[in-house]
């Protein structure tokens, strides 16, 4: 089968990490297997076959990236939502994806983009230059790779980052961080800021819900707080029954100031049924609010609920007088009460992250764009 009957050459591109396995058959020269080294599902590929995430396969010669270019749409999103509070709060950013995910999350709550099989999904085809010019043109500080996990569109994502910086344009990953070593170094190497999802904290939610494994993305988390300069933070979809328990925020939160820090902001955001988990009832507000309790309680500073309306929870505090900084009510900002170099006006502790200067104004909108 020709290359061109496989996929379509204006979106493929040949990518870095994998190797040659030994053919099942010796003798048939025809099996050349392909192993992905991307992420630790480690898909062994026969010619023309993709691997879980759908987007990487094996062209017959080499593992390619088949949706390099092509995105499920484009939007300009209030930064909150991604979420980041503590990254040019207020400011608007441009979000894009592609198809697939190196996931299988029951719960996942854009499957109809990660979870596609259907290629006519991407809508529009994008170079790196043209989403770095579009971002300036709309007045976008930053621009998010969203939607589905970017790190199985690294090729893409890390030629978009390379573009934004010639236009002073910073990057962010939404991620859940499920990434090999090597690969984890690059593309965090042209990031500024990210949201990892940490999903749980026990193996058996991890294998059992998502099909992977809980070690990998404690070990993206620190290796972001230790070794990079990458601002982040984390994010904690709340599932009844499955991952709320006292016990495991507790552990969760234990594990966190001890490994990385209590300046890293914690989101606990509330799931609503979707996909494969379409009858669990919605998480409540109490239960976001234990959490961000047990949280703060294990010393982080800044510990946020999310999907819901609680301005208390959304708003950023003081971390060493308790002054209000940022009033917050989902993706609006109300008061801000920060110098210009952002720290607190009550008592002059540093309020972490990239908040120096003045509130953006974007709000709650959300812009479809087309490129």
């Amino acid at each position: 089968m020709e290359h061109s009957d496989i996929f379509d050459p204006q979106s493929t591109v040949s990518t870095q990490y994998w190797h040659e396995v030994s053919p099942e058959n010796p003798e048939n020269k025809a099996q050349k297997r392909l192993q992905c080294d991307l992420c630790p599902r480690f898909c062994v590929l026969k010619p023309g076959q993709r691997g879980f995430c759908y987007v990487r396969a094996n062209d017959g010669e080499q593992i390619v990236l088949t949706t390099y270019g092509r995105s499920s749409g484009f939007c300009i999103d209030p930064i909150e939502k991604k979420p980041l509070n503590h990254f040019f709060p207020g400011t608007p950013i441009l979000s894009f994806g592609t198809a697939g995910c190196n996931l299988g999350c029951k719960f996942c709550q854009n499957w109809d983009i990660s979870k596609s099989r259907a290629m006519d999904k991407l809508m529009s085809f994008a170079s790196p230059e043209k989403i770095a010019v579009s971002a300036a043109q709309n007045h976008c500080l930053s621009v998010a790779y969203t939607y589905n996990d970017p790190v199985i569109f690294h090729e893409y994502a890390q030629d978009v980052a390379y573009a934004c910086k010639e236009h002073n344009i910073k990057s962010v990953a939404v991620t859940a961080g499920y990434i090999c070593d090597k690969p984890r170094e690059e593309f965090f190497s042209v990031m500024d800021a990210a949201n990892i999802d940490l999903k749980a904290f026990t193996e058996h939610f991890y294998k059992k819900q998502t099909g992977s494994h809980l070690q990998t993305v404690l070990e993206t988390l620190e290796y972001l707080y230790h070794h990079t300069d990458v601002w982040f933070e984390i994010t904690t979809l709340l599932i009844p029954g499955l991952n709320d328990s006292e016990e495991e925020i507790e552990a969760m939160t234990q594990w966190g100031i001890t490994h990385l820090g209590p300046e890293v902001p914690w989101h606990f955001t509330a799931f609503h049924p979707d996909y494969k988990l379409h009858k669990l009832p919605h998480t409540s507000l109490q239960t976001l609010l234990r959490a961000r309790n047990i949280a703060k309680k294990n010393g982080f500073y800044y510990v946020y609920t999310g999907n819901v309306h609680d301005k208390k929870s959304s708003s950023t505090l003081c971390h060493q007088c308790g002054s209000l900084l940022i009033g917050r009510d989902w993706y609006e900002l109300s008061e801000w009460h920060l110098t210009s170099s952002g720290n607190c006006l009550s008592c002059g502790a540093k309020c972490h992250g990239q908040v120096a200067g003045k509130a953006g104004t974007w709000g709650s909108k959300r812009k479809t764009i087309v490129l």
